[in-house]
């Protein structure tokens, strides 16, 4: 493992991080990134249920071994946002993240875009126009 475990010698110990700590850390950088509306619990009877951004774990999976994990996130984007950049922000946070708090390499990070917000959208429109009206 590169960073923390090669300044800790063999004999004090091995560092062991719980998949609940990457989960939470990839989830915050996830939903730190401009266009993120939310985590999303996942496709029930065809929608996507949005969990907001207080839920850092939720919409998260992790696969963690001893040098490297691979991180899954389910997300929901606002509208009029454009996926791609959004979804690539999201790879590049979610590894700098992980990487530099645990010392992990991260060999994956696969973005599952599952839904759009249409009312983050709506609620900009509506900002702008009352502050139109002013």
């Amino acid at each position: 493992m590169t960073g923390h475990q090669e300044l800790i010698p063999a004999e004090m110990g091995s560092i062991k991080i719980a998949d609940e700590v990457v989960a939470i850390i990839s989830g915050l950088a996830a939903t730190e990134i401009e266009g993120v509306a939310g985590m999303s619990g996942g496709l029930a009877g065809g929608i996507a249920e949005m969990l907001g951004k207080r839920n850092l774990s939720k919409g998260v999976k992790v696969e963690v071994g001893e040098k490297q994990a691979a991180v899954d996130l389910f997300i929901i984007v606002r509208f009029g946002v454009r996926i791609p950049d959004v979804a690539w922000k999201i790879q590049e946070s979610v590894k700098r993240a992980v990487e530099s708090m645990t010392g992990l390499e991260v060999v994956k990070v696969n973005v599952h875009v599952q839904g759009v917000n249409f009312h983050a959208a709506k609620a900009d429109e509506d900002e702008d126009e009352q502050r139109a009206v002013k």
